[in-house]
């Protein structure tokens, strides 16, 4: 969704208090959680969407003495209606797509057990996403971001003299560099970086398992920057009590020892994109798109960076095969006499 993309002007409260009622949408989300092992934030995101469905739908209430709304009732034209609001209501492409997603899955749940007998979504088709490069950074900058964290703690040490605040900061000096480089050299998420265990690793063998969207597993690579960030963090991580070098359980941990969350690390990498002078759009998310662009740069199998990243679809990865070309085309429109 971009910054000035419009939201309609609503909470939804209404919306989403009646849809708790209906036993349909219960176990359709039942069956988001149990059958196709979706996330907690992939359960919300579908229950909105269902929910800015159901505010544009006038007068479709559920029967007198029934908390179940009539969903055999919905047509055709009702949802390409809908597809026609969230247009001109401002949303993107790519948001509406999502939605048209949802609702053609939950109906598609519905026929599946006998509630419709027809999906009403089924002729609307999606908009054309004009898919936007998504934002790398050069070799160079990587480094820069992974060397921040020392030098920011570091800092921080020469303008504090407290003995417990320095041995605080150079674990997390040591913590976030390390994390920082599994992230690029595994092509991960952020939320897969923090969800790592210790016994997911494999020193030895250079690699370790990942646990994808719908719990996917995957095995990456790490390359001998971040083994050796891993160990010193390690190290640190025992002296300050909080787990042995070998201690099964979360690898990322917060100073109470703790597993350390997304949001935590996201905090923290605003400091460093700023030590590092980065642009402040830059993200972790970032280092998942430098890692997959670099590689194929290198001359990376597409098939190969695909299962490296966790894609179910080679489209997907196909996006980073244009970056370079693109870098290409805007040097010669600036470089070039004829251009």
């Amino acid at each position: 969704m971009s910054a000035k993309e419009k939201i309609p002007d609503f909470t939804l409260s209404d919306e989403r208090t009646a849809l708790a009622g209906d036993s349909s949408v219960t176990r359709f989300l039942s069956y988001l959680r149990t059958e196709r092992q979706y996330s907690e934030n992939t359960q919300k995101s579908y229950f909105l969407d269902l929910a800015h469905f159901l505010h544009y739908q006038q007068d479709f209430l559920p029967p007198q003495g029934s908390s179940d709304f009539p969903w055999h009732s919905i047509t055709d034209r009702q949802a390409r209606n809908f597809v026609l609001k969230l247009s001109s209501a401002g949303l993107s492409h790519s948001s509406i797509n999502r939605k048209l997603a949802s609702l053609k899955a939950f109906f598609r749940f519905l026929l599946r057990e006998g509630v419709i007998h027809g999906n009403p979504f089924t002729l609307v088709k999606c908009l054309k996403n004009s898919r936007p490069l998504p934002m790398v950074l050069t070799v160079e900058q990587v480094g820069k971001l992974l060397d921040a964290p020392h030098q920011y703690w570091e800092r921080q040490n020469n303008a504090d003299t407290n003995p417990e605040a320095a041995q605080a900061a150079l674990f997390a000096a040591a913590r976030d560099r390390a994390i920082l480089e599994v992230i690029y050299s595994g092509g991960l998420r952020i939320s897969e970086a923090t969800g790592l265990n210790l016994e997911d690793m494999d020193f030895l063998g250079s690699s370790f398992r990942v646990r994808g969207k719908g719990q996917k597993e995957r095995i990456c690579m790490l390359g001998q920057p971040a083994l050796l960030a891993l160990r010193e963090y390690l190290q640190k991580r025992e002296q300050r009590g909080l787990g042995l070098r070998r201690e099964p359980g979360p690898l990322f941990r917060n100073q109470q020892n703790g597993r350390l969350s997304s949001r935590s690390v996201e905090r923290s990498f605003k400091l460093y994109v700023q030590e590092a002078g980065l642009s402040p759009d830059c993200t972790p998310h970032k280092l998942r798109h430098s890692f997959a662009t670099h590689l194929l740069a290198a001359g990376a199998d597409l098939r190969v960076v695909q299962e490296m990243l966790g894609h179910a679809s080679l489209s997907t990865t196909q996006i980073y095969t244009h970056i370079d070309i693109g870098r290409l085309i805007e040097v010669y429109a600036k470089a070039h006499p004829k251009a």
